[in-house]
This record gives C-alpha cells, sequence and structure tokens, in this order.
C-alpha cells in the first residue's frame, strides 16, 4: 500500500496537521510547507497527494490569499473538514508561569488570546512564522521566548510541557479547512460543489448572481462568507 503524504503550510503539531489527521488518518506522512503558496505547488508537483488548507476561521473570518490560490492552481477541493482552536500556553519542562516574560506564536494566535495578555500585560508577544513551529524553535532554543502558544499536539510532539489550556478569548473558534487534489472526487462521492466568480461592478450584479440559484430552488451554503 503506498503511503499518504499531505502538504500543509506551517510544522507538525499546528492545526492544519490536526485537520490533516481527522481526514487521513494517522499514517499519513507529512510535507511542510513554508507558504501557502508552497502547499499548491507540492501538491501540483506530486511531491504530495493531498494538501490540507485552511479556508476560513469563525472569528478571523476568510483566509483571502487561499481563495486566490484555489483559483490560480489546478487543483480540486475533495474533501472539508472543521478544526475546533484549542490554545495552549506551552513552554519547556519546569517552566513555571511567573518566569514568562516573552511569548511567542502565530499573530493570529497571538490576537486570539488578548484576555491572557491582558491579564499579564508584563508579558511580550513575539510574532512566528507558525503555531507548532514556535514550539518546535523554543525546545531547541532558537527563538527569544520563554513560551509559546500552540495546540496540545505540538507540546506532545515536541517534549513540551502544557502550563495553561483554552488561552483563546472565545470558546466559538473554529477553522474549517479544505482538502485539496489533483483529481477530483468521484462524482458518486461528491455532496457538495464550491463556485468561485467575479462580478462586474455594476448594480444588482450580485442579484442576478444569485437570483440564478434562488430561481431553481437550490440551498447556498451558510458558510460562504462566514464570520
Amino acid at each position: 500500500m503506498s503511503t499518504v503524504t499531505v502538504a500543509i503550510q506551517g510544522e507538525a503539531g499546528s492545526f492544519s496537521h490536526a485537520a490533516a489527521l481527522e481526514v487521513l488518518g494517522p499514517d499519513a506522512r507529512l510535507v511542510p510547507c513554508a507558504s501557502f503558496e508552497e502547499l499548491f505547488r507540492a501538491v501540483e508537483a506530486k511531491q504530495a497527494g493531498w494538501g490540507v488548507v485552511p479556508i476560513e476561521n469563525s472569528l478571523a473570518g476568510s483566509v483571502h490569499q487561499n481563495y486566490d490560490l484555489l483559483g490560480a492552481h489546478a487543483l480540486h477541493v475533495v474533501a472539508e473538514t472543521q478544526v475546533r482552536v484549542r490554545h495552549c500556553l506551552i513552554a519547556r519542562p519546569g517552566t513555571t508561569l511567573a518566569g514568562i516574560r516573552r511569548v511567542a506564536s502565530h499573530p493570529v494566535a497571538l490576537a486570539q488570546c488578548r484576555t491572557f495578555f491582558a491579564a499579564h500585560p508584563d508579558v511580550v508577544q513575539v510574532p512566528a512564522y507558525d503555531t507548532a513551529g514556535s514550539v518546535r524553535d523554543l525546545m531547541a532554543g532558537r527563538v527569544a521566548a520563554d513560551a509559546a502558544i500552540a495546540s496540545s499536539l505540538a507540546a506532545e510532539l515536541y517534549g513540551a510541557a502544557v502550563l495553561q489550556e483554552r488561552l483563546e478569548d472565545h470558546a466559538e473558534n473554529y477553522t474549517r479547512f479544505l482538502v485539496v487534489a489533483r483529481e477530483p472526487a468521484p462524482p458518486e462521492l461528491a455532496q457538495k460543489t464550491s463556485l468561485v466568480f467575479t462580478l462586474p461592478n455594476v448594480p444588482g450584479s450580485l442579484h442576478r448572481a444569485l437570483g440564478v440559484f434562488a430561481g431553481r430552488g437550490l440551498d447556498l451554503s451558510p458558510r460562504a462568507g462566514w464570520t
């Protein structure tokens, strides 16, 4: 049996990794990519059979870059999943909360933990390119920080300690991920169709476009433009 390979943006232990585990199982081999553009190219170039791409977050909104990349690359959406985002304060074993002065993570994760930073005004935020990558670099001594914010999966993978769970400001913090591949899903398995199109900037454009669906009794997903 051939190994299932999946490209993600970021490192092992990220929320994209969690989404890949949910859709493709624990035996999938990760292909970490530094950027979303690199992820799409990796799937196109057959360096990975699948790609897992965040498309919407219930708090931060749409990931507009990935909508653009879907239109720019010859890949198909073949599945989707939703991951509950639970941010944890993660440090080296033996570290205490009182000893933390600098915390590293992706800027979006830092922004979703404002309540924690408001309660600890002396703690400095250190932006990093990836949540899980900040834990990896923390444990390797490659980041000027005392702790990181990421998933409990990242703490487990890199041998770090979880000092505090549920740092996120809102409990309803979910990210929807799309699974992309070179070939479309078999028609008999398809349950959803996604459309991307542009409209002229004239009065009534959106009404006329959506009226095509309404006139035929077609239901549209409420997640379109999810905020």
